[in-house]
């Protein structure tokens, strides 16, 4: 079994104390256990204020001491959080009356005084024990973080972090919660002296079952497994003149990054939200220029060390597509013939291998407006500024094109897409006249049809494998845009499976 992983730290104020709860928060995750223990006013629930506040965004959140209630459960927009006070627990039996055992699913738990039903605590936890330091100041507090089990990798992580903070000059600065996405990285505002960064917490992606030809589905697809793409890609991106984020300090191999902070105006407004058509014009125009870009398959990541970027080649396009019958037809209760499944293979292999001669560019893959950053105080495309990128690969210019103006969380109507994908067209024929605008647009077909196919089965992977059932309410809209690319005449034999085999979405979830 693995040794404990611990270490100790002064807490010469509240501040010092708010700061490690943040870095804390911001490494754990739903079912993590965090025990606070310490004589009274040693400062635990001054500690497990600071992490529900850090996770709500709110530094006046209203945090109470849950002594008499026990508990109080926190609808948190990360993840719920219950603080729970065991000091008036007489017997660890009245954990069960109270619906404290078991710790409810999905929810992190943050235990005031667990001494009080140790045999009630999880093998896997982190415990924080607080104690007076009297000879650096009357709030003066030190704290000894302990992670046992599956957590002690987090208390490793959260000691790295504290190191690379440190050494990037960021040890006392403030810590302001940023919204995640679906992945397994986290960011934070660092706000201190020299104004305003961003600090993305990117772990070592976790390899899946080699269930694709031997390979997990993140290496069968080329997805980011550390934060070098990311460095490469931003670096590539400002050098051929658009607006990625610098990279002021990282630390490759923990996969800790500081980075410009580009600001939070977006290209949607409204609720729900909606395009805003002069930053969408943008986008489309900053597209256009990069691929008349003659880019390059290998690029530097530091000195005497390249990065190369990984083709979206046919297989994996296909083990893409794959997830409507592994995920999404699951999902809705369909059984495939095995007719009807090699028919699946046969459609798409002819399909997606139009692409085959197709020139190919740097396709960043995540580019919506989730990801975009209006820069108002920057010229003509370097305004759109770009995140989100570090799963890059070379693949068909239309890709990018269609996440923008088939925006997965946001309605973009056919009466703003026609127009943009015209204007794309006409920037990339004022460039090249020879440029094969209806050739272009049967890939933009084919690749909407790829994409939206890949989409609902994403989040049908979501809701059934990671319980994230907030996606699916996505999956009515990725319909709408898979219809319309369905309207292409060299689709018609993927929209016939469709119509025989693949049900709607549910509405309204």
């Amino acid at each position: 079994m693995n040794e404990p992983s611990t270490f100790s730290v002064a807490l010469p104020s509240e501040n010092a104390t708010a700061q490690l709860m943040a870095d804390l928060a911001l490494l754990c995750g739903p079912n993590d256990v965090i025990t606070l223990s310490g004589d009274l006013g040693a400062g635990k629930t001054t500690a497990a204020r600071a992490f529900i506040r850090y996770l709500a965004s709110d530094e006046n959140y209203e945090v109470p001491s849950p002594t008499f209630t026990l508990a109080q459960t926190y609808d948190l927009p990360a993840f719920p959080v219950i603080h729970v006070d065991l000091y008036r627990i007489n017997d660890p039996g009245e954990l069960e009356e109270i619906g404290l055992s078991p710790l409810p699913d999905g929810t992190l738990a943050l235990i005031e005084w667990p001494e009080r039903a140790p045999e009630a605590l999880p093998e896997s936890r982190i415990d924080i024990a607080f104690s007076h330091r009297p000879s650096l100041g009357s709030a003066a507090r030190a704290a000894q973080i302990t992670g046992f089990g599956a957590l002690r990798e987090k208390v490793a992580r959260l000691i790295a972090l504290r190191r690379f903070l440190n050494l990037a000059g960021h040890a006392h600065s403030t810590r302001q919660r940023m919204a995640g996405d679906a992945s397994i990285r986290s960011y934070a505002r660092l706000i201190g002296d020299q104004g305003s960064t961003i600090l993305m917490n990117s772990p070592q992606r976790p390899d899946g079952p080699a269930i694709y030809s031997g390979k997990s589905y993140s290496s069968a697809v080329h997805l980011a497994e550390d934060v070098r793409p990311f460095v490469a890609i931003a670096n590539g991106l400002r050098q051929h003149g658009f607006s990625a984020p610098a990279v002021y300090h990282a630390d490759l191999d923990a996969g800790f990054l500081i980075l410009e902070d580009l600001g939070s105006a977006t290209f949607v407004q409204g609720n729900p939200p909606t395009p805003i058509l002069d930053r969408y014009q943008a986008a489309v125009d900053m597209l256009a220029e990069l691929h008349v870009e003659d880019l390059p398959e290998s690029i530097p990541l530091a000195p005497k060390v390249n990065y190369r970027i990984p083709a979206f080649d046919l297989d994996a396009m296909m083990v893409e597509v794959g997830l409507m019958l592994e995920w999404y037809l699951p999902d809705r209760g369909v059984t495939l013939s095995g007719m009807a499944h090699a028919d699946f293979i046969l459609i798409w292999n002819d399909l997606l291998g139009k692409l085959a001669s197709q020139r190919p560019t740097w396709m960043l893959r995540d580019f919506h407006s989730p990801n975009l950053i209006w820069l108002s105080t920057r010229k003509d495309v370097g305004k759109v500024g770009i995140l989100d990128f570090q799963d890059t690969v070379m693949g068909p210019a239309s890709y990018d094109l269609v996440s923008l103006l088939q925006d997965a969380r946001v309605d973009v109507p056919d009466a703003i897409e026609i127009p943009m994908l015209t204007r794309y067209v006409a920037r990339r024929r004022a460039n090249s006249p020879a440029f094969d605008a209806a050739g272009f647009v049967e890939q933009y077909a084919i690749m909407s049809a790829q994409r939206n196919t890949r989409l609902l089965g994403t989040f049908a992977r979501l809701n059934r494998r990671d319980g994230k059932p907030q996606y699916l309410r996505h999956q009515p809209r990725i319909w709408e845009y898979l219809q319309r690319a369905f309207a292409h005449p060299s689709l018609a034999s993927v929209r016939e499976w469709f119509q025989a085999n693949v049900p709607p979405p549910v509405d309204g979830i």
